[in-house]
This record gives structure tokens, C-alpha cells and sequence, in this order.
């Protein structure tokens, strides 16, 4: 039975979502050597100059990126699996921080793909959290409203956020008022930050549902004081559906 589990677990489609916080953009040369090592299907950044990204990055080409931010969001995808169906880029609640310096007025970018390959829907969304000048209620608020920012592009197809959440501390009521929205939290397997020795943890996991997630790896470190994380996921039973003809009436 359990050899028979194994075998249908290894035959569902799965996706491979990366997220990285480039730092102010001091890692945005590392993106391309980063998609073709990790294999990403999709890749998240955080902290970008969207003025500065390049069009590609190995095997992936930039979907969409925010505008108005002087620390952007951006979302690459492989153009041979995925269509864009839609995407929405929106602006979360506040903080002090925030109305002060103004680094991000746009803090989400959650886009609908059509998954080829798997012959699913998926949402999959970059996200970046008020820094830990600001509350962890805030943030909470902030998850909370990008969960449903997600919901609304799709309340069925399965969906997956990563990013920086800036939330290392205090994750089981964390955890609890995530899956009181009906999604998951998923920790990596090592800390992701690295800029003080004795202040670390976890800063960047992924939230999803509908999928399957078989690990998060914590990737090698380079420039940023992020370290990049890579998600594995499957599609849990259901999920796939069969795509519509392009073009047929």
C-alpha cells in the first residue's frame, strides 16, 4: 500500500516556485545562474528596481512586475508551461515605516496561470511584508488581505504565496490565523536571513492551498542578506482539469 501511494505521489505534476529578496536589488545579477540551478518554474523576487530586471533569466521570462514601488515585486515564469491568465498587483495596509520612507506602495503581485504541463490552474503570488519596525498584527493583517486578494482571482484554483513575511518569531499564532483562511504555512528548512549573526530565522516560507508541499529548501546564500528559498509542490488529486483549446469557439 504504501509502495502504491509513492508511485501515484511521484506520477502528480508538480511546480517548483523560487523566492529571493534581492536586497535594494544588489542581487539582481544572481537571478539567472539562480533559475537554471534550481530549476524554477516560477520565479518570486522581492526588493527589485523594476526599471533594471532583465526580460530573462535562463529559461524564464518576466511575467509581470510592480511600478510604483522603489523596492518592487516581480514574477518570471517558464513561457513553454505556463499562459498568464491574469494578474493583480495591489497595495496592503501601512505601517509607520511605510508612510515614512515609502519603500513599497505595492506589496503583492498574485497572478493566474494555466499550467500546461499539468493541465491545472494555479495562482501563484509574490509577497512582501512590512518590515519588523511594524507590528506582527500588521503583518498578520497584511497576509491576511493578500490571501484574499489571491482568493479573488480564483476561490477554486490551487494557490501558492512566497516571499519575504518578515515574521520570524511568534509563528504558531502565525500558523493558526493562516489556516483560519484556509491556507497552509510552510517553513523552510533552514533560517533565511543572515545579515546579524545572533538575529536570524525564518523571514521567508511560502503559504499555499490546493497544492501539496514536499519540502522547502533553503538555497545557498550570495549577495543578499536573504538567503533564496525553493518550494516544491504537487497538485493535490482534483486539481488538474483538462485545458481548453486556444482559440476554439
Amino acid at each position: 500500500m504504501e509502495a502504491q501511494r509513492q508511485t501515484d505521489d511521484s506520477d502528480r505534476p508538480g511546480i517548483r516556485v523560487v523566492s529571493y529578496n534581492l536586497r535594494e536589488h544588489t542581487a539582481n545579477s544572481e537571478l539567472a545562474a539562480l533559475a537554471e540551478e534550481s530549476d524554477a518554474d516560477v520565479l518570486c523576487v522581492q526588493e527589485c528596481d523594476s526599471d533594471d530586471l532583465a526580460e530573462t533569466v535562463g529559461a524564464l521570462s518576466l511575467a509581470a512586475s510592480t511600478k510604483a514601488n522603489r523596492l518592487g515585486l516581480a514574477i518570471y515564469k517558464r513561457d513553454d508551461r505556463f499562459d498568464v491568465k491574469d494578474f493583480t498587483i495591489h497595495s496592503l495596509r501601512k505601517s509607520i515605516h511605510d508612510r515614512v520612507l515609502a519603500p513599497a506602495h505595492e506589496r503583492l503581485i498574485a497572478m493566474h496561470l494555466e499550467d500546461r504541463a499539468a493541465e491545472a490552474e494555479v495562482i501563484v503570488a509574490s509577497f512582501h511584508a512590512s518590515p519588523l519596525t511594524a507590528t506582527n498584527s500588521l503583518r498578520r493583517k497584511q497576509i491576511e488581505a493578500a490571501h484574499q486578494f489571491v482568493r479573488d482571482l480564483s476561490s477554486s484554483a490551487p494557490a501558492i504565496m512566497v516571499g519575504d513575511f518578515n515574521y520570524p518569531w511568534f509563528q504558531t499564532n502565525l500558523r493558526k490565523k493562516i489556516e483560519e483562511h484556509g491556507f497552509a504555512l510552510s517553513l523552510s528548512d533552514q533560517p533565511t536571513y543572515l545579515r546579524y549573526r545572533k538575529f536570524t530565522g525564518h523571514f521567508d516560507f511560502a503559504t499555499s492551498v490546493g497544492l501539496d508541499i514536499q519540502g522547502v529548501e533553503t538555497l545557498p546564500a550570495g549577495v543578499s542578506d536573504h538567503r533564496p528559498i525553493l518550494v516544491r509542490a504537487r497538485y493535490e488529486p482534483g486539481a488538474e482539469r483538462v485545458s481548453p483549446v486556444h482559440g476554439a469557439a
